[in-house]
């Protein structure tokens, strides 16, 4: 057999020459693998991911406890949010984690603009300040986190598992709080959180089919209570009249819940409040090209039905175009007043500005408002006056952030969001020992009499199925100056209940 003999020096340059190539082999690979992370890495816990809908743009998807700001206008209440979070876990008393989760990279699908987000997690903060060191204080602490599942919660599925994740030491997530609007993704993602037995309170959600999902309270009053709470109000000013301008896209619950349950509102009390059309005016927001058009063809049958009210169940984003189309009627002889819901809240101030000058008086119902405790009777029974104090001239979010407004109310939902999972905590840890999810959501269910949350938008108490009891609603008129005013406080019940005492 021919056999090929070399001398010992080539044979040991050979075996190095194959086993560099090994070694590079496998560090080549490791080594792009490493560049690829900390190309899409944005910090600890929080990665780069693309954007729905939007080919080639990335956003940074996760969780972080403040170190990292999700969009410049948010460093302020971060900063403040990953100090107060390194003076808790330095510390000796024993903490758990709540998350705050909403979408905080923002597109022009989103409902939400950058002031309302802004705004709600300066409420979490305040809210978790007051629990740990403030007037409210109470233990466990709370260390805060923020999670952001992206445009549309599109990430959701990463985040949420990120927070399952969580629930054991060293974080000991127990809560999440916030949770978006009332959206189908929003929607998943509570189930998932429930089926890894996380205790939740939404802040905004107000979709009336949003409940009997375990482990979950709202702190916003449903669609149909907003609706009641609207119609109660128009009836005592005598209004007889209306028309619903209905958003039929399927995936908007927001909207597909609003009309209905105004209709039924408006006509439950007999007598002459009547719908005066057969049928709702109706267009398709989900719709690429043409909703506009369709916003403005509903002009034309109103100048025929000549309603006193017209109630428009869609959007704040697209209500300021059905303004517009309004403004343009033919019939302007006749006077309309647009009723509508709480998404107006999310209107920027310049969208605020645009419909105000349209002329079209617009009263909607709110969640929640600073002037509630000031404004009359109802509110001062129906909000706590120590909370109240916190958001108005010279209360603590006016000191801390001297230049942001709170008159859309988000600040308060999300801090009376917060504060019930920190009520829940405490009492979880008084009564039941253990604090985990189970035990915290166990809790929401007797938060009554004098365990109720003293909420900047109402003392809180909740039904079986996590919707608040007969929550208070603001009625609030659009302004000029960029701003909503307070009008009356009215409730699914027509009037708000009070603190409830013990007997």
């Amino acid at each position: 057999m021919f056999r090929i003999t070399w001398p010992l020096h080539i044979v040991k340059r050979v075996v190095a020459l194959v086993a560099v190539l090994a070694v590079l082999g496998v560090a080549v690979p490791l080594t792009y693998h490493w560049f690829d992370e900390r190309r899409s890495r944005c910090a600890d816990g929080v990665v780069k991911k693309d954007v729905k809908n939007h080919a080639g743009k990335q956003e940074c998807v996760g969780i972080t406890d403040g170190s990292f700001a999700f969009a410049p206008h948010l460093k302020a209440v971060t900063d403040r949010i990953r100090e107060e979070n390194r003076k808790v876990t330095d510390g000796k008393a024993p903490w758990v984690s709540v998350a705050y989760m909403t979408t905080f990279t923002l597109t022009d699908e989103d409902s939400n603009s950058d002031e309302s987000v802004r705004h709600e997690l300066e409420g979490a903060y305040l809210a978790q300040y007051r629990h740990n060191r403030g007037d409210l204080r109470g233990s466990p602490k709370i260390r805060l986190l923020i999670a952001n599942p992206g445009s549309q919660s599109a990430h959701w599925p990463d985040v949420v598992g990120a927070l399952a994740d969580r629930t054991d030491a060293p974080d000991r997530l127990v809560a999440v709080a916030g949770l978006g609007p009332s959206t189908e993704p929003n929607k998943q993602a509570l189930r998932t959180l429930s089926r890894h037995r996380i205790a939740m309170v939404a802040s905004t959600m107000t979709a009336t089919d949003f409940n009997g999902i375990k482990r979950f309270v709202r702190v916003a009053p449903t669609n149909a209570d907003e609706a009641r709470a609207a119609a109660a109000y128009l009836r005592r000013e005598k209004y007889r009249t209306a028309v619903v301008v209905q958003d039929i896209a399927r995936n908007n619950r927001y909207a597909n819940t609003l009309g209905p349950a105004f209709e039924k509102a408006f006509t439950s009390a007999g007598g002459d409040h009547r719908i005066v059309t057969e049928e709702a005016l109706t267009f398709d927001s989900s719709a690429s090209t043409g909703w506009e058009n369709e916003l403005r063809l509903t002009t034309g049958q109103l100048c025929t039905a000549k309603p006193q009210i017209v109630f428009f169940a869609g959007r704040g984003r697209h209500l300021t175009h059905f303004l517009d189309a309004l403004a343009n009627r033919t019939c302007t002889g006749h006077r309309f007043r647009v009723v509508t819901g709480d998404d107006t809240t999310n209107l920027t101030p310049r969208e605020l500005e645009r419909a105000y000058r349209t002329q079209v008086e617009v009263l909607y119902t709110g969640l929640a408002h600073p002037d509630m405790w000031q404004g009359s009777e109802a509110g001062r029974r129906a909000v706590s006056a120590a909370t109240a104090r916190k958001f108005r001239e010279g209360g603590l979010l006016d000191r801390w952030f001297p230049r942001d407004t709170r008159d859309d109310g988000q600040a308060i939902m999300a801090h009376d969001a917060v504060l019930t999972a920190a009520r829940g905590i405490g009492m979880a840890a008084q009564w039941g020992g253990e604090v985990t999810g189970d035990s915290v959501s166990r809790m929401f269910h007797k938060m009554h009499l004098g365990e109720q949350v003293p909420g900047g938008s109402g003392f809180l108490s909740f039904r079986n199925n996590g919707d608040p009891y007969n929550k208070a609603v603001p009625i609030l008129r659009l302004t000029e100056k960029k701003r909503a005013e307070f009008v009356e406080v009215s409730a699914p019940h027509g009037t708000p209940p009070g603190p409830r005492r013990k007997r």
